[in-house]
């Protein structure tokens, strides 16, 4: 599976985010290198384990931005990111108990879902961050 290529179209505007983006972007690619490896694998299962306590320290701080500026997605934001988070913890029970398809479907939605929400969600708070003068 292809790699995704960080540009300045991922870019949101806040220097913490786009910093935060680029690491997840890190880990996906580095699972996304594993797509041959077996899914008892511990480098599979550490390395999501990695991407989950990650994705939930990103999420803190982003939704921290959030309130403190009063973005008025706040709330649309909040529920994405705890789906994300019961689908990568599904995803860690599957590593768990030897689901084979897991794998694949571990990179697959890691993928889509990263850039789907990078460069349609979290761009909708691109403007309204740089209005209010964050960078």
């Amino acid at each position: 599976m292809e790699k995704i290529i960080w540009g300045e179209g991922f870019s949101v505007g806040v220097r913490e985010l786009d910093d935060q983006h680029k690491r997840i972007v890190t880990i996906v690619n580095t699972l996304l290198d594993m797509n041959d490896t077996n899914v008892g694998s511990e480098i599979i299962s550490d390395t999501l384990t990695k991407m989950t306590q990650y994705a939930s320290d990103h999420f803190k701080t982003e939704e921290q931005y959030m309130l403190d500026y009063g973005y008025p997605e706040y709330l649309s934001q909040k529920k994405q990111h705890q789906e994300f988070k019961k689908m990568t913890v599904n995803f860690c029970v599957g590593t768990m108990v030897h689901n084979a398809t897991v794998p694949t479907e571990i990179f697959t939605y890691l993928k889509s879902w990263w850039i789907n929400h990078i460069l349609k969600e979290d761009m909708k708070y691109k403007d309204f961050f740089h209005t209010k003068g964050v960078k």
